[in-house]
């Protein structure tokens, strides 16, 4: 039997691999359209390669994917986190755990997690071409006909994990195959406010929730302010959750900030009120009850009309709650995004309604299944999206049917 695997992503690899594991006499090859594989895993997490997260339980690790969720929470019950740490300590890369939830190969070096799977293709005895676009598939006799570089190759059975992409075209190849695509836009993109003065404060951290105004969308967590707008896990978050409704919006919308995790106006004024005796004789640059970032809080005073060097307890009333409502509800016109430290992630891509989640084979075509981001699949940051990529193509490369 020979088996293609197009795409030599996280998901391509263990695809092909668990093809290899599980059909020994079977000649696997995989086919990658660029020169080099795995660039995902290499650049992902900074560097380090955020492998999985630990969240154990598979209903609850569902609940991180804005699409795809019920899809995966059949798929995880054949392979989840736990199976990931094992099949990796298993190769010799052993995984930690930070502090939220994360999980990173002890060597802090994506290279551990590339190496392992390199190591173990070529320990298998599968083969990889580089620069082998397949631009189209043909069914015959039971089998397939890739066509690369306008030559026919021949398999019996192929596992596409061609990874996600922005445009529709992408895609064709497998439309024409009867395929249904959902349309593709980003997902996990910051938020771009030129000209906005908050700029100024790029590197500051502050645990927020974010809102986009108008919509039932909302995000709590670390923010990020850059120098090109809003980052950090609650923009990402809400970013992958919004993504067809931000697209919709041409990435042109209000963004909503509660700098102080959601506390209301009630909370901060009786926050004041409680240490006014404290508070009333100090500069008003020295007056944060919240402890703040000193270069936050001080932007935010003379955003207000305060001067941080007046003494607090003559500032007015009307001063106070314009202070209170920026730190509670501060609100910016977002124009564009960015795309997250170049890990392009993609809603959208081969329908789930086409796909069986339990074999990952195409309900369309048999003996072709699919694996990875070229499926209508996405999390949020935090190893989620690799985390599906290890289960779709845990499970497809066992080429059930």
């Amino acid at each position: 039997m020979k088996v293609a695997v197009i795409g030599g992503g996280a998901a391509g690899f263990f695809a092909a691999l668990n093809v290899a594991e599980h059909y020994p006499e079977a000649t696997v090859v995989l086919y990658e359209k660029s020169d080099k594989v795995l660039s995902k895993v290499r650049i992902s997490g900074g560097g380090r390669c955020n492998v999985t997260h630990d969240e154990r339980e598979p209903r609850k690790l569902a609940k991180h994917y804005p699409r795809g969720g019920a899809f995966l929470r059949k798929a995880f019950k054949h392979f989840a986190v736990s199976d990931t740490i094992a099949w990796f300590e298993a190769h010799g890369v052993l995984l930690k755990v930070e502090g939220d939830g994360r999980m990173f190969p002890t060597t802090d070096d994506s290279e551990t997690i590339a190496q392992a799977l390199l190591r173990t293709a070529i320990d298998r005895g599968i083969r990889v071409e580089l620069r082998s676009p397949v631009s189209a598939i043909q069914p015959v006799d039971g089998g397939y006909l890739l066509s690369i570089h306008g030559k026919d190759v021949r398999a019996d059975r192929v596992i596409i994990t061609a990874g996600g992409h922005p445009k529709p075209e992408a895609y064709r190849w497998l439309a024409d195959l009867g395929h249904r695509i959902e349309s593709p836009v980003p997902s996990l993109f910051t938020f771009n406010i030129p000209g906005d003065p908050i700029r100024e404060l790029m590197g500051v951290v502050l645990q927020g929730r974010v809102r986009i105004a108008g919509e039932d969308l909302e995000s709590t967590g670390p923010v990020l302010i850059t120098h090109w707008g809003l980052s950090g896990p609650a923009v990402l978050r809400l970013s992958a959750w919004g993504a067809r409704i931000l697209h919709a919006k041409g990435y042109g919308f209000t963004v909503q900030v509660n700098w102080l995790q959601g506390r209301s106006e009630d909370d901060l004024r009786a926050t004041f009120a409680a240490e006014a005796d404290q508070l009333d004789r100090k500069m008003a640059a020295n007056a944060d009850p919240f402890q703040l970032p000193k270069r936050f809080w001080e932007f935010q005073l003379r955003k207000a009309g305060i001067d941080p060097e007046r003494v607090w307890g003559t500032v007015a009333k009307k001063e106070r709650n314009r202070l209170i409502d920026l730190l509670t509800n501060d609100r910016f016109e977002v124009q564009g995004k960015t795309t997250f430290k170049e890990e392009f992630v993609t809603a959208g891509g081969v329908a789930l309604s086409e796909v069986d989640p339990d074999t990952m084979q195409s309900m369309r075509c048999p003996g072709l299944y699919f694996a990875g981001e070229v499926l209508d699949i996405d999390g949020i940051t935090g190893g989620f999206n690799f985390q599906a990529a290890w289960t779709t193509g845990y499970i497809a490369g066992q080429l059930r049917s």
